[in-house]
């Protein structure tokens, strides 16, 4: 067995000598982030900035400790995260920033800027080779992710209708990738025209290298024998009418998540932190959250992804279930815990997942290990 990694956790109790900032600092400390060199250098933050709408992404307050932090050590910190795939307010980087501004993201509020890594319309990106990688050779990440001298996830860990949960590898790995890079980890097909919503406007022909793209009757279509998957013709359409298969297994699914995940941190210093509260059963990525299914738990940081992930399940799975949340929904229908003794809180929420599929892939791309000591302070 692998030599355990460290993961420092602290619980969200107070005195009236320290708030939960300052205790969060204090764990940053004892975790040891502050043996990166960040003298002088570009660190990236990549967190959730919530979609409109949704209540339970981290509060600005916990980034503006991450920066603060970061500052104190000499470094340059930005926040960032990636365009989405789907339609929303954060499709493009306008919106991006409108929505991360709206929910209290802004440079008086943290202390830093925000950049959107893949661009103004999520084609910014660079092809980064993954070492190891089964399911992708060269990972489609954004590009400022990739100009940083040094990375930082900053996760709402919670659960995931894909995934099972959203924590550190699905920060990373899907967070990280540019709309080219979310398809190719949601699909193993290609996009297509949905021909309602379509004018003919012939943007999409004009962005396509490979011809794939032809309109008539001012309805446009794409040969898929042609298309490469690239995603680009999803970024001009200027009617969101070119929509993405999500046709991948979410087995496959989360091993590309621990593929892109590995092209992401591979050969810089990178430090890992999660916040385990307000944990929805879905990704803040809804434009709603439903209840927390579990009590708040605390906050958890370490250098492996892998370790940091496995105890933030473990920590969540050891607690109680909240009344009237999804979980009492489920039980209620008949759904219930396999291993009474070892629950699994995602798996019950959403039964077609399997979180430690990703885990498994990552710890075997040297990713980490799922084998910790927790260490609290």
């Amino acid at each position: 067995m692998a030599t355990p990694s460290k993961v420092y956790f602290a619980d969200f109790r107070t005195t009236l000598t320290e708030n939960l900032q300052q205790k969060l600092w204090r764990l940053l400390d004892r975790a040891g982030m502050n043996q990166i060199d960040f003298d002088r250098k570009y660190a990236a933050i990549k967190l959730h900035f919530g979609e409109p709408g949704n209540l339970a992404f981290l509060r600005p307050n916990w980034a503006k400790t991450v920066a603060d932090y970061v500052k104190a050590q000499g470094g340059k910190p930005f926040l960032t995260d990636c365009n989405t795939l789907y339609v929303g307010g954060r499709k493009n980087a306008l919106d991006h920033i409108d929505s991360a501004y709206l929910n209290g993201f802004s440079p008086f509020s943290t202390g830093c800027h925000v950049i959107i890594a893949d661009g103004l319309k999520g084609t910014d990106e660079v092809y980064v080779p993954v070492a190891g990688g089964e399911y992708v050779t060269e990972a489609k990440i954004g590009r400022a992710v990739m100009d940083a001298d040094v990375f930082i996830s900053l996760t709402h860990f919670k659960g995931h209708e894909n995934t099972g949960f959203g924590g550190a590898l699905k920060n990373i790995g899907m967070g990280c990738g540019s709309r080219a890079g979310k398809m190719e980890m949601h699909s193993a097909g290609k996009p297509s025209v949905h021909t309602p919503d379509c004018v003919g406007c012939g943007m999409c022909t004009r962005i396509c290298a490979h011809s794939a793209i032809t309109v008539a009757d001012k309805k446009a279509s794409i040969d898929h024998s042609k298309c490469v998957g690239c995603g680009r013709c999803m970024a001009m359409c200027p009617r969101d009418a070119i929509l993405p298969a999500s046709d991948e297994s979410n087995l496959i699914l989360n091993r590309k998540i621990a593929e892109y995940t590995k092209a992401v941190v591979d050969g810089r210093p990178c430090f890992h932190i999660s916040l385990v509260c307000d944990v929805s059963p879905n990704c803040d990525c809804h434009a709603e959250n439903d209840a927390a299914i579990v009590p708040n738990v605390g906050m958890f940081a370490s250098f492996d992804p892998i370790a940091l992930d496995q105890a933030c399940a473990d920590a969540v799975n050891a607690m109680p279930i909240c009344p009237n949340t999804a979980l009492t929904d489920q039980m209620a229908h008949g759904h219930c815990c396999e291993d009474a003794e070892h629950p699994d809180h995602f798996h019950l929420a959403h039964p077609d997942t399997n979180w430690q599929s990703a885990l498994e892939h990552g710890e075997k791309l040297g990713l980490g290990t799922r084998n910790y000591e927790l260490v609290r302070i």
